[in-house]
């Protein structure tokens, strides 16, 4: 796919590659085909001028772009591999993950080192990142696109002006990129996938958004609204352009206004942020990264879109599986239907319940590790009758109540009602040593209190005996770069709203005696 890439965008090279919004909705040509491609040669030869080799290890703080998609590209050729960090990780957790990496060279843009340098005082403040200073990166670090004040020496792109270095022609089993999970200081936890692995995730996305990448109509059909790279790739290999997504939601929602894309691709917060702001969709939506409920793809077909896709995907495989909107909402037993899973992928269940993935798409190994066929979701899951993936939620979420474990993920899609845009079922301690279930909902903007009350009356009364002690409405805390729901955070806000007196509506049933009213 990214050597397809390198060779499409030398093909009407006039034509724009990717967009960005202005304040009220318009676009701008960020970047050309042609454009693309000759800054992707000047990277390539930039790097191989600095003594970069096959199998080194580039660290990459580039926010996505046509910058990232060129290095992306300038990795590639030169069979490099790339570390993907994280400004927002906090200064520990990326001096961890630099060492685990030991990358010979760090490719930052002037907003990462702005966070690392002159503006870490403003950054801590205004969005709570804060990186080591550049000296304590412990590689050299070399700034993509604009220098400012403090930054790095450029990366030279005239340095390489001999020509562009011959590609790479090794296997598919050399690495490609490292993007870090989770993990502690002391152990950062990193996916590893190959050349192979990464180009068959690619095509997966190709034959999922598109019918493969040989779809003639998407190069008159407009551009494809999207910021990730599994999104980016194969547009531009189709010849379709791509729109970034705006981050406010009012210019969102007049993007999606002015650009009618026939392909969409936001997470769960964006399109409910596009939702609030009074966004209408067009053609295909998709969304993953994060969970989303029936509910939340019936809004954004409501609001005009032809299909509404939930796609399940993790780092370590990315798809796995996709359902559409009417498949998901006709899905009447519990747990979470994320749909079947995608051609090339296979799904089974341990002995524990858990999920467990493969498929050429999958990660080789974790840094560190030795190679795994068996991806471990880390998700409780079954296949249903006609094998599409039933999900039952994450197995660390377990709830221990009165000696029964309780697995929210099998109960949370049935309280998203309408009216309802978010709801978790969290622990809160008990006095008793004990753990009560609490329902944290959060209503979408305008419905009242007192009709959910009514329509999760009833979804609740079947939850049996997982029915919770209490429910609250409020605002679930988000975090991370795709915004999920906060667990943790909602298990304390619900603490402190129980402790402070707030009056929760009690759960129904026999649990209801002793409830806080």
């Amino acid at each position: 796919m990214l050597d397809r890439l390198d060779h499409a965008l030398r093909t009407r090279p006039e034509r724009p590659a990717v967009l960005t919004a202005t304040r009220t909705g318009a676009t701008r040509t960020a970047a050309t085909r042609g454009e693309l491609a000759e800054l992707a040669d000047a990277f390539t030869a930039a790097l191989h001028a600095r003594g970069l080799r096959p199998g080194d290890t580039v660290g990459v703080a580039v926010r996505p772009g046509p910058r990232a998609l060129a290095v992306l590209l300038a990795l590639w050729r030169l069979g490099l591999r790339g570390a993907v960090l994280d400004p927002g990780a906090g200064p520990d957790v990326l001096r961890a993950r630099l060492a685990s990496a030991r990358p010979a060279l760090v490719l930052a843009d002037a907003a990462a080192q702005a966070v690392a340098g002159w503006a870490r005082p403003l950054a801590r403040r205004a969005a709570g990142l804060e990186l080591p200073e550049l000296a304590g990166w412990g590689a050299p670090v070399a700034t993509v696109g604009r220098r400012l004040p403090g930054c790095a020496p450029g990366l030279d792109r005239h340095a390489g002006r001999g020509g562009v270095p011959a590609r790479f022609t090794g296997g598919g089993d050399a690495d490609a990129v490292i993007v870090f999970t989770s993990g502690t200081t002391a152990r950062p936890r990193a996916v590893v996938h190959t050349r192979a692995s990464l180009a068959a995730g690619m095509e997966t996305v190709a034959a999922l958004f598109s019918g493969g990448p040989g779809d003639a109509a998407a190069a008159t059909a407009g551009p494809v609204l999207g910021g990730t790279f599994f999104v980016l790739v194969p547009a531009l290999v189709r010849g379709a352009p791509v729109a970034l997504p705006a981050r406010s939601p009012r210019v969102l929602a007049r993007q999606l206004a002015r650009l009618a894309p026939r392909d969409t691709y936001l997470t769960p917060p964006q399109l409910r942020d596009a939702l609030r702001a009074g966004g209408r969709f067009r053609g295909r939506v998709w969304t993953g990264s994060a969970p989303a409920s029936a509910e939340l793809l019936g809004r954004v077909r409501e609001s005009g879109a032809d299909e509404a896709w939930g796609v399940y995907a993790l780092t370590e495989l990315f798809p796995a599986a996709a359902v559409e909107s009417r498949e998901k909402a006709a899905h009447e037993g519990p747990g979470d239907l994320a749909g079947a899973p995608l051609p090339g992928v296979r799904a089974a269940a341990d002995a524990d319940g858990q999920l467990l993935l493969t498929g050429p798409g999958a990660r080789h190994r974790y840094l560190g590790e030795e190679p795994d066929p068996w991806v471990r979701t880390g998700d409780r899951g079954h296949l249903d009758g006609s094998g599409r993936i039933v999900l039952e939620g994450r197995a660390k979420d377990m709830v221990l109540r009165r000696a029964e474990n309780i697995y929210p993920g099998l109960y949370e899609p049935s309280l998203h009602v309408p009216g309802v845009e978010l709801a978790l079922l969290v622990a809160v301690p008990a006095d008793d040593g004990d753990e009560r279930l609490v329902a944290v909902v959060q209503p979408c903007r305008g419905a009242s209190e007192g009709t959910l009350r009514a329509a999760l009356d009833g979804p609740l009364r079947r939850m049996g005996a997982a029915v919770p002690d209490a429910v609250l409405f409020a605002r679930i805390p988000l975090a991370g770069r795709s915004r999920k729901p906060d667990r943790a955070a909602t298990a304390a806000l619900a603490a402190a709203r129980l402790a402070s007196g707030s009056r929760p509506a009690p759960g129904p049933g026999p649990l209801r005696k002793g409830a806080p009213r």
